[in-house]
């Protein structure tokens, strides 16, 4: 019996819940902003995911991802951090977030990613959010980010 509580308690603080849900919306507007701001937070997040796996460039060739300054990756850039945006936005509505995951799965399913490229991703991605959050009283709540990112991660791979 206890370990069945345990257990239970392990899943729940796990889980993506409304309030983590809720921290998450709050600290990525915090973060992402609007205009140059999202600019400037594309090329950190990037610039971290190629420090962490400098052969992951190779991946985005057709986008010049030697170049995260160049027009065509500034381009993708933004569509990832949209496509993000939009998932972080629809995180309370579990259908509608289904739907963009699978779309989403559809486009990353044939791409080749290494099975540790979301995992570079969230750890460039929550470091780029605490570098770039205006509230700097409060830390990033790591375990609502690795929650709620699992949902997301886990809908597109």
């Amino acid at each position: 019996m206890k370990l069945l509580v345990v257990l239970l308690l392990v899943g729940c603080a796990a889980a993506c819940t409304n309030l983590k849900r809720l921290k998450v919306k709050q600290q990525w507007a915090q973060a992402f902003k609007t205009n140059q701001d999202r600019m400037d937070f594309g090329y950190d997040l990037w610039n971290r995911i190629f420090t962490a796996a400098p052969n992951a460039r190779a991946l985005f060739s057709r986008v010049e991802g030697d170049n995260i300054y160049s027009n065509k990756f500034s381009a993708h850039a933004m569509r990832v951090l949209g496509g993000l945006d939009m998932c972080i936005s629809l995180l309370d509505d579990e259908a509608t977030l289904n739907a963009e995951l699978a779309h989403l799965k559809m486009q990353h399913v044939s791409r080749g990613l290494p099975a540790n490229g979301f995992d570079i991703f969230r750890d460039a991605l929550m470091a780029s959010i605490a570098a770039h959050r205006t509230d700097i009283r409060h830390k990033i709540d790591t375990n609502a980010w690795m929650a709620c990112f699992a949902v997301i991660a886990d809908g597109i791979q």
